[in-house]
């Protein structure tokens, strides 16, 4: 890790392994899915050590505190060492992971694509009114 002051925003997410290309990590910022200490950036915003970011991606949202800098992007394990995340999202990440999955096991009968039976079922049905 270089000692660096300040460095790009989308560059860092980049380097932290948020985000597999910059370009990815530029139209995230540019489209609001990353605050820095609250406030909506643009992707050239510089980013501090001790700065917290908020991050959306997909489902889920994050929010990380800076620990390290690097422009470089390498290893998982040495991107884990560059942001900490704070308990608070952990804990709110988890949460709703759980409500996903037991919603996801709750289909109201009759919506959606259906099952083998039912498709069974319905092969059934067409092929006697033939």
């Amino acid at each position: 890790m270089e000692s660096l002051q300040k460095i790009r925003i989308d560059k860092w997410l980049w380097a932290a392994r948020f985000f597999k290309t910059r370009t990815i990590a530029n139209k995230a910022v540019r489209g609001g899915k990353v605050h820095c200490n609250g406030e909506r950036v643009k992707p050239s915003h510089p980013v501090c050590i001790g700065d917290f970011l908020q991050i959306q991606q997909r489902y889920d949202s994050k929010t990380v505190e800076v620990q390290q800098l690097s422009e470089r992007r390498g290893p998982a394990k040495q991107a884990e060492q560059l942001y900490q995340e704070t308990e608070a999202s952990i804990q709110q990440r988890e949460q709703n992971t759980n409500q996903r999955r037991a919603m996801a096991s709750v289909r109201p009968r009759g919506q959606g694509r259906p099952a083998k039976r039912e498709r069974r079922h319905i092969i059934r049905f067409t092929r006697i009114s033939e």
